[in-house]
């Protein structure tokens, strides 16, 4: 449903967000080895998420992220519109682009009654669920890995 780089950059801003406010600039290389995921990839999601004001980059030795916004601020929905876009939440399930289009088109979608639903409860879940939420679930369960 998400791309690696929406889920990558989901655990990023949380793992961020724990440490918030406490520790101001956390480094890519910190990031990425604790996280377990590839630095320069994991780089050029955290700069996008920058250049939208989520986070906050800062080069040289003692450079780093750290979050622009309150974690309470910024939701799911936020981050996977940045870094997905909104096509989970318009396009067809089985055919190319929008359902809108596929309309226009005159193709039917057999699930687009019953996705309409689920793509209703995803929006409400990501629009619903915010970075604060995640962290104060990650921080609940001493066995939860970001």
């Amino acid at each position: 449903m998400l791309s690696n780089s929406c889920r990558y950059g989901i655990r990023a801003v949380v793992y961020i967000a724990i440490r918030y406010p406490a520790k101001t600039n956390i480094g890519i290389k910190e990031i990425s080895g604790d996280l377990n995921l590839p630095a320069p990839y994991l780089a050029k999601i955290l700069q996008l998420l920058a250049r939208h004001k989520i986070l906050n980059s800062v080069k040289g030795p003692n450079g780093g992220f750290s979050l622009q916004k309150r974690p309470e601020s910024v939701t799911m929905l936020d981050i996977v519109k940045i870094i997905d876009g909104e096509a989970l939440f318009e396009n067809c399930l089985i055919h190319d682009g929008s359902c809108t289009e596929a309309k226009k088109k005159n193709r039917t979608c057999p699930v687009h009654d019953d996705f309409s639903k689920i793509r209703e409860d995803i929006d409400k879940l990501f629009r619903g669920k915010t970075i604060q939420d995640l962290v104060n679930t990650a921080g609940a369960s001493k066995n939860i890995s970001i």
